[in-house]
């Protein structure tokens, strides 16, 4: 009996039948041409392959610098918008805000909203505030996030009743409320109110309003917030002078002015003032009236608020005119045109020349 031996380089089993032979020898070539294709075919990704490739996370290094770089834009542009730039805020903010997103931040994303409908109020950009004060309520929502749903249902608010849309703005704070109630939020339950006083009263609904805001004053005084307690007498101040109580107007001003001053509010110190002059000298103390606009001027000027040296001169000139010194009075609408033109605020500047023209033929 022959032995069987298989021999690769003939690739021949050596068994007594030719048939066979052939069989083996078309195998041989087959297998040889397999392997040489196989050798020399590329490797297809799947789906799958490919998918974790793109959503493969960042090493922790590279997540490290790149939230460092966003936290830092942020710091910038808050600076930039302490400093009265707006616009350089919003470009730090937006670039923070696209590193947050390519790090997957939610949170954060939420916050840089906030900051970016806040520039955009600033500049007067409603339609841009509210879309991004929107997408920061959204995500408050998405992440059961009550306090932050509060403080964007207000802003949202806010900027309705600078749109004049007053009736919307109305359920838009009951909402704010509603939570602030549920979370037992005392500084968010004092806001929602104080807003609400202010909607109800751009209505005409007074005496309403003014119940909502000795409401939201005893919430505001709880949770020892100085400023919006100022703020709130300020709005109850307007009340009172609309309906013609100058007792309670000159009263309620008169205690947001004190607050103010205590707390170097700058913002609610010039709102007193202003009010208070137009109450002393809706029952003739233009006296008391002139020494409130001068004391104006000063915190303007020592604070290089161009904006409100500009306000402090107009409100003299309409004064002025109110008294019929005209002449007086166009010398202070001069001056305050001169800086109009040099902050370049042209609404204004036109504004004060046609009130100047105005009196000319007086």
């Amino acid at each position: 009996m022959k032995r069987q031996n298989l021999l690769l380089g003939n690739s021949i089993f050596q068994v007594g039948n030719r048939a066979l032979r052939q069989i083996d020898r078309f195998t041989f070539r087959t297998f040889c041409l397999l392997v040489f294709a196989i050798s020399f075919t590329p490797t297809i990704a799947t789906a799958v392959d490919i998918t974790e490739q793109f959503h493969r996370p960042l090493d922790k290094s590279s997540l490290g610098y790149a939230r460092n770089e966003a936290d830092t834009l942020i710091g910038i542009g808050n600076r930039q918008y302490g400093a009265g730039n707006a616009n350089k805020a919003i470009t730090s903010w937006s670039q923070a805000l696209e590193i947050y997103h390519s790090i997957g931040d939610v949170n954060a994303q939420g916050m840089t909203y906030k900051f970016l409908g806040k520039g955009y109020l600033r500049l007067g950009k409603y339609k841009d505030a509210e879309s991004a004060i929107r997408r920061h309520l959204a995500i408050a929502r998405d992440t059961n996030d009550f306090q932050s749903q509060i403080f964007g249902l207000n802003n949202i608010g806010t900027i309705l009743l600078r749109q004049g849309n007053f009736t919307a703005a109305v359920p838009t704070f009951q909402e704010a409320l509603t939570i602030a109630k549920n979370l037992n939020d005392v500084e968010g339950k004092g806001l929602s109110l104080s807003n609400l006083g202010l909607a109800t009263a751009r209505i005409g609904n007074y005496n309403q309003a003014i119940k909502i805001y000795e409401h939201a004053l005893s919430y505001r005084r709880q949770s020892r917030d100085p400023i919006g307690e100022a703020n709130t007498l300020n709005n109850l101040g307007d009340v009172y002078l609309v309906v013609g109580d100058y007792q309670q107007t000159i009263g309620t001003y008169g205690a947001a002015l004190r607050i103010a001053q205590a707390t170097r509010d700058r913002r609610n110190e010039l709102r007193s003032i202003d009010g208070l002059v137009d109450a002393h000298s809706s029952v003739g103390r233009y006296q008391r009236a002139f020494d409130l606009l001068a004391k104006r001027l000063a915190v303007a000027k020592k604070f290089q608020n161009l904006r409100e040296e500009l306000n402090s001169f107009e409100s003299y000139a309409q004064l002025y005119e109110q008294l019929g010194q005209f002449n007086t009075a166009r010398n202070f609408y001069q001056r305050a045109i001169t800086i109009a033109k040099t902050i370049q605020d042209n609404s204004k500047e036109l504004s004060l020349l046609d009130r100047l023209t105005q009196i000319s033929y007086r």
